[in-house]
């Protein structure tokens, strides 16, 4: 699978560079998907949820009336669920929603979430470049020549280039990061991958092992 390498201004290089079939060509596997961008939305989550329990609760443990000949049901106290302020009955206690996740998994799921991209035609090659110095109008403006300023755009590099991660931080729609954080997540929510030609190599050689 070849695909042309465009340069930062959107222009055609006139160069191609290959897909491996083993990432970009498989039939993407759905539940591999799912398992991925739900631990890692699970491992986002902090847990810290609480509420107070009828032991919590801040009230005075006497009993409200006496037990037998007022007509009404029977009490104890106002730290009763059935009182309000009292305790809450089962409610959430801190906990930690993380699991386990097999590395193959992991990586059949991105490698499915490449390929269903590479399938949609949302995968663009670009010619490697940067920025002489952060400024968010130079992305804007590189964004414009792709013609995807409407659209949610993953910029893969092969390593952290300050400069351009800087230019890009401030605008809504586009995330960037390098071939090793490369995640199912973000693969699957962004519009459109744009992919240097270096980080290209360095994602292919990650996810062929």
């Amino acid at each position: 699978m070849e695909a042309i390498v465009y340069n930062s201004k959107g222009e055609d290089t006139g160069k191609k560079v290959d897909l491996s079939e083993a990432i970009f060509g498989i039939e993407p596997n759905t539940h591999a998907i799912y398992l991925d961008v739900k631990q890692h939305l699970a491992n986002r989550r902090q847990g810290t949820h609480k509420t107070k329990e009828r032991a919590e609760s801040a009230h005075s443990t006497r009993k409200l009336k006496k037990q037998k000949g007022t007509g009404g049901a029977r009490a104890g106290s106002l730290k009763s669920p059935v009182f309000v302020g009292g305790g809450t009955i089962f409610g959430p206690r801190p906990r930690d929603y993380s699991f386990k996740l097999n590395k193959k998994v992991k990586a059949l799921a991105r490698r499915s979430a490449l390929s269903a991209k590479a399938q949609a035609n949302n995968v663009s090659v670009l010619e490697n470049f940067t920025f002489d110095a952060p400024r968010t109008k130079d992305y804007v403006a590189f964004l414009n020549a792709l013609q995807l300023s409407d659209k949610k755009t993953l910029l893969i590099l092969p390593n952290v280039d300050t400069n351009v991660v800087k230019s890009s931080r401030n605008i809504q729609k586009t995330r960037v990061m390098t071939a090793a954080q490369v995640n199912t997540y973000d693969l699957v929510h962004a519009d459109q991958l744009l992919i240097s030609a270096d980080a290209l190599d360095v994602l292919q050689t990650i996810l062929a092992n």
